[in-house]
């Protein structure tokens, strides 16, 4: 069950989503790590999954900070402009 997020409690955006390698290129404002349970919202989209993999600048990274630019793999489509929360 999802829980419905205040647009002012998101971590960042989508920015593009890369269909061929299920990928999201994500601009941050707040941190992240591999293993935070995430919920990926916008107009059509609903995803909840645990972050598994990302990387900034080609990088495998396992933290990133607010300002970075990240492409996180992810389970279902996205689209541009999504938002992204934290869940508990």
């Amino acid at each position: 069950m999802s829980v419905d997020h205040e647009p002012g409690q998101a971590i960042g955006r989508v920015t593009h989503y890369f269909g061929h390698l299920s990928v999201a290129a994500i601009a941050l404002t707040e941190p992240v790590a591999v293993g935070d349970r995430i919920h990926i919202r916008g107009h059509t989209t609903d995803l909840v999954q645990v972050v598994e993999s990302m990387e900034v600048d080609h990088q495998r990274v396992e933290r990133a900070a607010p300002g970075d630019d990240v492409a996180l793999a992810v389970a279902d489509h996205v689209r541009e402009h999504d938002l992204i929360f934290r869940e508990a």
